[in-house]
């Protein structure tokens, strides 16, 4: 019998390993737009709905506003987002896109798609991860959450 703990065994650790891979190769094709791997993330889910507050924004992404709050400062000061402040309620703050985003938005996209394809990862391959990651994470997410509730 296999001995199952070992690092080569853990699936933990593989998509841990899976994960760093990504992380480097999107960060290495976004460094030509000067993104970070998290900027796009930001982006991606302003392109698909525009004018989020960073509440919604950090749920989205599940980022805490003390990472995206820096982050979006550092997009704004770069042209990628603007910030406005709620007039009727000075709580929120509204994220949306600049036209340099909105500009940039499909040769972003084009070097993500293509590195990725460079990999070899087949369409049919890729969504076949996807959802066996998401119901993954359902999984997961349902034993936390049931295990949270019995403290």
């Amino acid at each position: 019998m296999k001995d199952f703990f070992t690092l080569d065994h853990q699936l933990c650790f593989a998509i841990y390993e899976a994960a760093g891979q990504f992380n480097k190769l999107y960060s290495k094709a976004l460094q030509s737009f000067g993104l970070t791997y998290p900027q796009y993330l930001v982006l991606l889910a302003l392109w698909e709905i525009d004018g989020l507050t960073v509440k919604e924004l950090g749920e989205k992404l599940n980022l805490g506003t003390g990472t995206l709050t820096p982050m979006i400062k550092r997009m704004e000061a770069n042209g990628w987002v603007k910030r406005k402040r709620s007039t009727t309620d000075e709580r929120k703050v509204f994220i949306s896109l600049q036209p340099k985003a909105i500009k940039e938005k499909q040769a972003i996209i084009e070097k993500i798609t293509n590195d990725v394809q460079s990999c070899n990862i087949e369409y049919e391959e890729y969504e076949q991860l996807m959802k066996q990651l998401q119901n993954l994470h359902k999984k997961l997410a349902s034993k936390l959450t049931s295990t949270e509730g019995k403290k």
